[in-house]
């Protein structure tokens, strides 16, 4: 079995003259991603490696969470305005020693490809995070194989 966790980036903001790709998160996203960090760890969810957008608010996210969990983190260009396709495309170049994967990403994208493999539906509000359960032994399988929600959380709700 292999858990992949999709985990939208936090709330960000958008200064003047600012482009997309460098938008820094907002004070409301740096809490909420501080908050579902610490969640996540204290429910012991556990997880290998943290694959984020290079974006900045993507990345930014993925460091805070990190701050709970002191993982090796990468970045993926693919996860930045990413299709379904690039979403998988990661997957298959995961190494099968990872268990447990976290891709740190954007709408619509994460939510398209969540929709996707699940048959719930999903749209994520900043720092939302899903985590599924795949029912293989090698991410080459992923396409193939039985997914199944294991939680949903939104940042308000927890």
């Amino acid at each position: 079995m292999k858990k992949l966790i999709l985990v939208r980036h936090a709330k960000s903001d958008w200064p003047e003259e600012t482009e997309d790709f460098d938008r820094p998160l907002a004070d409301k996203g740096l809490k909420d991603a501080m908050n579902m960090s610490r969640f996540m760890k204290s429910n012991n969810i556990s997880i290998d490696r943290f694959v984020s957008s290079p974006a900045v608010r993507a990345l930014n996210t993925c460091k805070i969470f990190n701050q709970a969990y002191q993982l090796t983190v990468s970045t993926e260009d693919k996860l930045y305005n990413p299709s379904e396709k690039n979403f998988e495309s990661v997957i298959y170049d995961l190494d099968d020693s990872v268990s447990s994967v976290a891709f740190f990403s954007h709408n619509n994208g994460i939510s398209n490809f969540a929709n996707s493999i699940s048959e719930d539906i999903f749209h994520f509000p900043t720092c939302g995070v899903a985590g599924f359960e795949i029912d293989c032994n090698s991410w080459s399988e992923f396409d193939g194989a039985k997914k199944k929600l294991l939680f949903f959380y939104e940042p308000g709700k927890i």
